[in-house]
């Protein structure tokens, strides 16, 4: 006892019933330490009401001496829970609910903002964590505010069923659980949102360097409307973008755009990159430099051309900077001759100075990049050894100094073309890093590219499957395969076509690449390829789907007769241009579930990176390069309900004739 007797009527004949009923229940708050504020309770009973207030404080629950009316000052001192009893004179006694007073020691300096109303203000945010998969996770915040903040956890933008409390915690990590996090605390007078937090699930740890995505974007340009035609960069985007993919980059590898179309790749890129990710952008193609500024010539710049007809690299490199990347690599497999020097300058704002560009010029200012004819392929001097090096597990600049050095004892080029470096990088990253993703990992690019096999029957009971293969994003091949033969039938033939002569298809047929049907017999197997037809500039298909016809000739056995027999299969528009139909408002931190390009196996990687065999002979100049707010709740927050539920049954037995239970 503590020596104040509270008791209205004798203990054993107390009565609860509804004769007493609380009109309004105190609510829990969350203050920093020494501020004032009052808890209410409000009740109704057919005779004048007595109040009286309890409150435990760890295990211990005591009657507050004094504190015998309907409304408790408080200043805040510790974190302690709060009731109310109430009885009549009628030996009927009802409890108020537990609230719990949460009182925070360390709260930084301004807070709570004068004329402060209680909405929710946080104190505590989470902190970034590495985890090993299997191990458990656990993200802290805190807020305060009166009525005391309700919480609610996203990751990714996607809202946990289950985490409602200002610890988060996850048993046993799996490597999906790596994401961005961050908390919502709410209450009736609004909300207030944490700092987003990385969450890495994984080898990664503090110290290693990572990426949270990879992300590369290869473009080549190689048939000019207005300046000689290139050679080398089909082979150099198929093979460099083959070794990214080895390292773990998704890639989208485009042939033959104009300015509009450039401009919308780039945009593309630029919209998929974000916190941590690496980021590659190689162009091979017809290009030029005027006092430190690089320009790309699109497929349709006139002659001559002016900085209004090119794309800018100084100011992609720019925009990347803004995505908070950590890694920026710009390759240009292009010359840097001077050209126009009368035309103004792009305006370019400076870069940030925050050590993470690496820019590598296939060759030096006001000089050109030459390509190495090689039976049907040229490949650029500068790819020739980038492919050699580039799968090494060394500090990026470092293993650009290896191609460096290489292109320099190369006897065809000595004198000619030596490779430049320019960087800002200040950690030793490389592109062997791991992936620890931050997040749902962006909306990959390669997910979309991949079409479904389809079969097709014949009235004569054949059966052809139609295999989509990609080698560029924006070059499709459709291969035509019979499967067994009929016995009735003999010296079957097919023949694949496209109808409707529209005018997409012109534009496509302009834009054939008759050589890179060449590529296609390093990464399939040659019974697929029996009857193939190439699509290519699919970012060109803009009116009508595409229709293929396929025929197939044979001879009946019976009546040794020639037959033709035609089916016809449509291919959606949306699906063969998606790259450049999907919506130009995704943001770098779209929630999209991570996903793979459908590409071909290392052992193909590796067989096209070897070195050019036979004679070689050297071009340059412009033939250049190779180139809603959670229900609010006053229930005290993470304390064990068995304990709770224990003493409001010990706080009901004691009645009003008791201190304590």
């Amino acid at each position: 006892m503590l020596g104040h007797d509270c008791s209205v009527v004798p203990t054993s004949t107390c009565c609860f019933s509804t004769a007493v009923a609380i009109t309004e229940q105190p609510v829990s708050v969350s203050v920093p330490v020494g501020y004032s504020f009052t808890l209410r309770c409000r009740a109704q009973g057919r005779t004048s009401l007595q109040y009286q207030w309890f409150c435990q404080d760890q295990s211990d629950c005591r009657l507050i001496p004094g504190a015998t009316n309907q409304d408790l000052p408080i200043i805040a001192e510790q974190t302690q829970l709060y009731t109310c009893r109430v009885n009549d004179l009628q030996r009927n006694v009802v409890f108020s609910d537990w609230v719990k007073v949460e009182v925070h020691p360390y709260v930084a300096r301004g807070l709570p903002p004068r004329l402060w109303q209680g909405e929710p203000v946080i104190v505590l945010n989470p902190s970034e964590q590495w985890v090993e998969v299997g191990q458990p996770l656990q993200l802290q915040c805190a807020a305060i505010g009166v009525p005391a903040p309700s919480y609610q956890w996203y990751c990714n933008g996607n809202l946990l069923e289950q985490q409602k409390r200002k610890k988060l915690r996850i048993t046993h990590t799996k490597v999906s659980d790596s994401g961005t996090y961050l908390c919502c605390a709410s209450n009736s007078h609004g909300e207030h949102w944490t700092n987003a937090v990385d969450v890495h699930i994984g080898t990664c740890g503090p110290g290693k360097f990572f990426a949270t995505d990879k992300i590369a974007l290869l473009v080549g340009n190689n048939c000019y409307q207005h300046h000689p035609n290139l050679m080398a960069p089909v082979r150099d985007v198929f093979e460099l973008s083959r070794l990214l993919e080895h390292l773990g980059f998704q890639v989208v590898s485009l042939l033959d755009l104009n300015k509009a179309e450039m401009a919308t790749a780039v945009s593309r890129f630029l919209q998929l990159l974000g916190k941590g990710v690496y980021a590659i952008f190689y162009y091979a193609g017809h290009g030029y430099e005027h006092l430190g500024r690089n320009y790309m010539v699109p497929v349709d710049a006139p002659q001559p051309y002016a900085p209004e007809n090119c794309i800018s690299v100084q100011r992609i490199l720019q925009k990347m900077q803004q995505q908070r990347t950590a890694l920026n690599i710009i390759l240009l497999d292009t010359c840097r001759k001077w050209y126009n020097p009368g035309c103004a300058l792009s305006q370019v704002q400076p870069l940030e100075p925050w050590g993470n560009t690496v820019y590598g010029y296939s060759t030096s200012e006001d000089a050109e990049a030459y390509e190495m004819q090689d039976g049907e392929f040229s490949s650029g001097i500068f790819m020739k050894y980038l492919k050699k090096h580039i799968l090494q597990e060394k500090k990026v600049t470092h293993m650009l100094e290896d191609v460096l050095e290489d292109i320099g004892r190369d006897p065809l080029v000595a004198g000619k073309q030596v490779m430049e470096i320019k960087h800002t990088l200040k950690e030793a990253r490389s592109l062997t890093d791991p992936i620890c993703p931050s997040r749902a990992a962006t909306e990959h690019w390669g997910h979309s590219q991949k079409l479904p096999s389809k079969t097709m029957t014949f009235p004569c009971g054949v059966r052809v499957e139609l295999h989509f293969l990609r080698l560029f994003s924006n070059l499709m091949f459709v291969c035509a395969k019979p499967q067994l033969p009929l016995a009735h039938i003999t010296d079957p033939q097919l023949l694949l076509r496209q109808l409707a002569e529209t005018d997409d298809v012109a534009i496509q047929r302009e834009s054939s690449l008759d050589h890179v049907e060449t590529l296609l017999a390093f990464v399939y197997k040659r019974e697929e390829l029996d009857c193939v037809f190439q699509l290519c500039a699919l970012q060109k298909i803009q009116v009508t789907d595409v229709v293929l016809q396929l025929d197939l000739h044979y001879i009946q056995q019976s009546t040794k007769q020639k037959t033709c027999e035609s089916l016809q299969t449509t291919l959606q528009k949306s699906l063969l241009r998606q790259f450049f139909s999907q919506r130009s408002d995704s943001q770098p931190d779209s929630q999209q579930a991570p996903a793979h390009t459908d590409n071909v196996c290392l052992q193909d990687a590796l067989t096209l990176s070897t070195d050019p065999k036979g004679q070689a002979s050297l071009s340059s100049g412009h033939s250049l390069p190779s180139s809603s707010p959670s229900n609010f709740s006053s229930e005290p927050e993470e304390n064990d309900e068995s304990d709770l539920g224990k003493l409001c049954l010990a706080l009901l037995q004691a009645g009003p004739g008791q201190d304590r239970p």
